[in-house]
């Protein structure tokens, strides 16, 4: 299985970024798939996923700002980030589930810096 993230990188405060994570190896259209980072020094944290029929969830903090979709014909899941802010710089990784299994996967990560 590979999680492929992409799309990261430097961006000034106010900008726009999009993450896309390309996955292989699993029935991608069965699969709940989701967004989390890690800033320096602290734990990961979910920032939204999307479960395999289409309904949304956000962390607060980024609610109205990032949008995550996905398309299953391509095997990929999306994050659109908008109106970025200095405190959204970290390490965001891709993570799929499966609905009944305890066994998910991750992606490698991609950085993602906003300036102020």
């Amino acid at each position: 299985v590979q999680l492929q993230a992409s799309g990261g990188g430097l961006v000034q405060a106010g900008g726009s970024l999009r993450l896309s994570c390309a996955a292989s190896g699993i029935i991608f259209r069965l699969y709940k798939m989701g967004w989390y980072r890690q800033a320096p020094g602290k734990q990961r944290e979910l920032v939204a996923t999307i479960t395999n029929g289409g309904t949304t969830n956000y962390a607060d903090s980024v609610k109205g700002r990032f949008t995550i979709s996905r398309d299953n014909a391509k095997n990929t899941v999306y994050l659109q980030m908008n109106s970025l802010k200095p405190e959204d710089t970290a390490v965001y990784y891709c993570h799929a589930s499966y609905s009944g299994s305890i066994i998910v996967y991750w992606g490698q990560g991609t950085q993602v810096t906003v300036s102020s």
